[in-house]
């Protein structure tokens, strides 16, 4: 049987554990017998031919019994009995001496005191062998077995006692979470009435802000459209001379104009909250911007009698911005400033570089007005939010112009931020916006030859269901651009009159009751008798994705309702030349 090489005792075949026996003899046929006479037993039986290879098969393995033979050249039994004996792992381990010579009584006691259990005799008799290897096998199993159950009761004991003291923390603890928690949930509750009170404070709040901003802008239509209805009233009751009938022209391109910004504020509102206001980015001269902006607002200036002065930084500055929309911030709060300086005030509007950081430019726009309340400066921005309390309100306004101008300023990548030394006292509004960091190349002023060339007369359909809009349109387009124009309302008649009348371009409302503008932009591009012919979108849609549907469509160019006519007699002269499509 081969030598079993593990230090543990492994299985038997039965299915019970192996013990290690270790015969020790330098005879090999002796090793032979013992195997034969000890392999039924079923335990590894390892083999060790001199004292110095049992002990260090002893290093590597322990062993319930050990077979030695007393007579061995070199170290004989008795020496290597006292070997085993002198080491801790086997001082314990039972040893049958094996002799084949007669032993005295002062033998046998020198080797019992060597650590033997007993003494074989050669010849060995099987059963004899076997019958005391077996009997001191079970015994180390046995106490094996018993030293695991200790060992086993040991660690429950300690399980237990772990146990008793968890239990005995874990009630303690619970008790005193169950109290925290208890405490914590009558904080909640009273925190949750409190918020429940906050809540319910700010609803009404806002209820009322809501009811207030209702009310400001039932007010803020009906004073336009009043004038409006009055100047069509007076052109209905009495035959007009004509210096009425240009005051009454007048007074409706005014309020027209008035009721369109009011519209657009409100619609400019709504894509800056959603985030579909796209930049049309290009390099600007901020002088050049407040220039303009400055100009924009003079005649509201000039009307209040205000004085302005304008002091811009030595170079120029450049931003990357949108022309429009940045003009639209300017404006604004120049706006502002003169509808809450009282008549004869100042407006002082001023143009830096940030001195705290050179890659920032600071805008000023600073005024001798109403001023801005300490609580307010902040709020100020807010949507329809006013520095003056509705009980002292002296200005018309929706209150979203300071709201639109931090979300455009947002979307330059800058801030925007007022001043107020208080009621009465004036304010100031500072817009910091990046600098670029390389200056543009100057050119040549940018032209634009479609807005100066004289547009050839063309044949335009028009195809718009508001036939109000259709026919004013129709008559200006045949009266001062001397163009033969065709109407359709629907689209399904839109395609018809394209068929028959042939237009050189076409003016597409997207909300027809039929099918869409984009459906009949659609199907005349698959007629190839239309797939040059110029199509131009004319609709109140005004989103960023109606713009890219509409494209994909197959329009030329978007005009949102309404549509200046020197505006579109940009688009019609840059569309007829074949110069212009839908970016």
């Amino acid at each position: 049987m081969a030598a079993a090489l593990s230090g543990q005792p492994r299985m038997s075949p039965a299915g019970g554990e192996r013990a290690n026996i270790l015969l020790v003899d330098d005879t090999p046929a002796r090793l032979l017998t013992y195997e034969a006479i000890l392999g039924s037993l079923g335990h590894n039986l390892v083999r060790a031919q001199s004292g110095n290879e049992a002990l260090v098969k002893l290093l590597e393995m322990e062993v319930a019994t050990i077979l030695l033979d007393v007579s061995m050249p070199g170290m004989d039994g008795f020496e290597t009995a006292a070997m085993i004996r002198g080491h801790p792992r086997s001082a314990q381990t039972p040893i049958i001496f094996v002799t084949g010579v007669h032993l005295t009584d002062l033998d046998r006691l020198r080797g019992y005191e060597m650590g033997a259990v007993d003494y074989v005799s050669v010849p060995v008799i099987p059963e004899i062998l076997r019958g005391k290897v077996s009997v001191l096998v079970q015994l180390y199993l046995q106490r094996r077995e018993l030293s695991r159950l200790n060992e086993a009761m040991a660690v429950a004991n300690t399980k237990l006692a772990a146990a008793h003291d968890q239990l005995k923390a874990d009630n303690t603890r619970e008790l005193q979470s169950l109290n925290r928690t208890l405490e914590r949930a009558n904080e909640q509750m009273l925190g949750e009435i409190a918020e429940r009170k906050r809540a319910e404070s700010l609803l009404q709040h806002e209820a009322r802000r809501k009811d207030e901003f209702l009310a400001i802008l039932a007010h803020e239509l009906r004073n336009p459209l009043s004038a409006m209805h009055n100047a069509v009233q007076l052109m209905h009751a009495a035959k007009l001379g004509s210096e009425r009938v240009d005051w009454v022209r007048d007074l409706l391109d005014r309020q027209l104009k008035h009721l369109t910004r009011l519209i657009d504020d409100l619609l400019d509102v709504r894509r800056i909250t959603s985030g579909s206001v796209r930049l049309q980015r290009e390099p600007l001269d901020l002088e050049s911007v407040l220039r303009q902006s400055v100009e924009a607002v003079r005649s509201l200036i000039d009307a209040r009698r205000h004085t302005v002065a304008v002091r811009f930084a030595k170079d120029s500055l450049y931003v990357e911005g949108d022309l429009v929309r940045l003009t639209q911030v300017f404006i604004n709060l120049l706006a502002n400033a003169a509808k809450y300086t009282p008549e004869g005030g100042r407006i002082e509007v001023t143009l830096a570089v940030d001195e705290e950081d050179g890659r920032w430019s600071l805008v000023r726009v600073r005024d001798t007005g109403a001023g801005i309340p300490n609580d307010m400066l902040e709020r100020v921005f807010e949507l329809f939010a006013q520095a003056n309390a509705p009980e002292t309100r002296t200005h018309s306004g929706l209150g979203i112009g300071l709201s639109l101008v931090r979300g455009l300023v947002a979307l330059h990548g800058g801030t925007v931020w007022a001043t107020s030394d208080g009621p009465g006292r004036g304010s100031e509004f500072v817009v910091r916006l990046p600098l670029l960091d390389a200056l543009p190349e100057v050119g040549h002023p940018r032209t634009q030859a479609a807005a100066n060339m004289l547009v050839p007369p063309l044949r335009l359909l028009i195809v718009d269901d508001n036939v109000d809009t259709a026919t004013g349109l129709a008559v200006h387009l045949r009266e001062n651009g001397r163009h033969v124009v065709q109407l359709a309302h629907t689209g399904g008649d839109g395609l018809s009159a394209a068929k028959e009348f042939a237009p050189e371009l076409v003016l597409l409302d997207i909300g027809l009751p039929d099918m869409d503008g984009y459906e009949v932009a659609r199907q005349l591009r698959a007629d190839e008798r239309f797939q040059d012919v110029p199509l131009i979108a004319l609709t109140g849609f005004c989103g960023h994705a109606d713009r890219v549907r509409a494209k994909r469509a197959g329009f030329d160019d978007y005009l949102v309702k309404p549509v200046p006519y020197d505006v579109l007699a940009q688009v019609l002269a840059a569309q007829a030349s074949g110069l212009r499509k839908l970016a």
